[in-house]
């Protein structure tokens, strides 16, 4: 469908409803990826779906229903059920409302027609390129290449009509040498962009340049952190920024904003416009979502909101409508430094470059420790030069901390998991500590 017909279905699904509000969120995607290992492809996906959610508010309660139907008996049911849902469902602390139009600000390219339409034979041809790096460097590739085309309309009886279109493209590769595995990876959102041999041959060189794996020692280290990882631990502090985690105090910023939590050289900002992210304008509910400065210069300057917490708090909406978890940013980018990733290394006497982490877990919530492992490619730094392969370690480490004292690196990038999307620099974090190392 297009913005008018996917348009023209949520007004369909909020019309008739005996309800003091209704709104309809009408979801398109298409998710397409092949995945591949041991230098062949071995998996391919392609997924559409279109989700219609309805919400009703009936005297402050709100209630829920979605349907995959689209002619007007199985909007009408959905319709019903969300509307019985909000006549019995308890009474919040707040009564549900449901936003005012807006206007919001389109950021630039979101969606590219090329991108949407890529066919299995060129997500094929792009991992071909992957295998033949391998290939040549005497390892193997596991991983995936992948495009998704995504589509939102929400509208509701206050008059809400608000749209958006975007695409995405993305490429995940771990190699494997005979003694070592190295990762890279590459996102953007347009697939002309994703060079698959450049992130092969990043991949692959660590994975050869290791050599034997040696022990580091337990205890505190100098470290570089490639974006794949900086932006995972990001990833566990980004929650903390929700208006809920603050007010119910499993948030730092329960302490208090315009407080110092980071160096002076450490801002975080949640911009969806950020050419890297070039996201959703507007939030689930269609809130336009502002730019919000989440830290300044190491200081706690704000935290994300929506309706409900706006009001709860008496604090501007800023369009992070997140569901039953709370308001939450979607698009944080971290601020460059002024030098560059080599340079970091350079300047690091004695230390450790971590390309990627894995199975990261919460220790504290609160006071944001963490503990996880590195993964695909861990590299001793000595003398400002890399000296060859290490054994994954295991880390154990408060965030702020490492962010109170640390170096960013000129260069952004957007790296990304599962779950999360975050605009980053190479950091250098000093003091990190390594609680065991591994047999591999």
């Amino acid at each position: 469908m297009n913005d008018s017909e996917r348009l023209e279905l949520a007004e369909r699904a909020i019309a008739n409803g005996a309800a003091d509000g209704l709104e309809a969120a009408v979801s398109e995607q298409h998710e397409a990826l092949t995945r591949f290992t041991h230098n062949g492809i071995h998996q391919n996906l392609d997924s559409s779906q279109t989700l219609v959610q309805i919400r009703a508010v009936v005297d402050g309660r709100a209630g829920w229903a979605s349907t995959n139907g689209q002619d007007d008996a199985d909007l009408a049911i959905a319709r019903d059920r969300a509307i019985a849902q909000a006549r019995f469902a308890p009474k919040p602390v707040v009564p549900v409302r449901l936003p005012e139009r807006a206007a919001y600000v389109m950021p630039e390219l979101p969606y590219d027609a090329a991108t949407a339409g890529t066919t299995p034979a060129a997500r094929a041809e792009a991992a071909g390129k992957i295998f033949a790096v391998a290939e040549q460097a005497g390892a193997w590739a596991a991983g995936y290449v992948a495009t998704t085309a995504g589509s939102l309309v929400v509208a509701n009886t206050n008059g809400v009509r608000a749209a958006f279109s975007g695409t995405s493209a993305a490429t995940n590769t771990k190699c494997v040498a005979p003694t070592a595995s190295g990762y890279a990876e590459a996102y953007s959102r347009r697939f002309a962009e994703i060079d698959t041999a450049a992130v092969a041959r990043r991949a692959t060189t660590k994975a050869r340049d290791a050599g034997e794996l040696t022990a580091p020692d337990v205890g505190e280290w100098t470290v570089v952190v490639e974006p794949a990882a900086f932006g995972e631990l990001i990833a566990y502090l980004v929650p903390h920024f929700s208006a809920q985690r603050v007010y119910e105090g499993a948030s730092f910023l329960a302490d208090g904003l315009d407080r110092r939590y980071m160096g002076e050289n450490v801002t975080l900002i949640d911009d969806y416009a950020h050419p890297l992210f070039a996201s959703c304008p507007f939030d689930g509910e269609g809130s336009p979502t502002q730019r919000v400065t989440l830290i300044e210069n190491g200081i706690a300057k704000d935290f994300v909101t929506d309706v409900e917490w706006s009001e709860r708090l008496e604090r501007r909406n800023t369009g992070h409508y997140g569901g039953s978890g709370g308001p939450a940013p979607r698009s944080v980018v971290v601020s460059p430094g002024g030098r560059s990733r080599e340079e970091l290394i350079a300047s690091t006497k004695r230390g450790i470059l971590i390309s990627r982490f894995w199975y990261i877990r919460v220790v504290d919530q609160r006071k944001a420790i963490v503990t996880g492992m590195t993964r695909d490619g861990t590299f001793a730094i000595e003398g400002g030069r890399l000296r060859g392969g290490l054994r994954n370690l295991r880390f154990n480490v408060r965030i702020l901390d490492l962010l109170a004292a640390c170096e960013l690196s000129s260069e952004l990038a957007l790296s990304g998991g599962y779950s999360y999307g975050i605009v980053c620099p190479t950091a250098k974090f000093e003091r990190f500590s390594v609680s065991s190392v591994t047999s591999y």
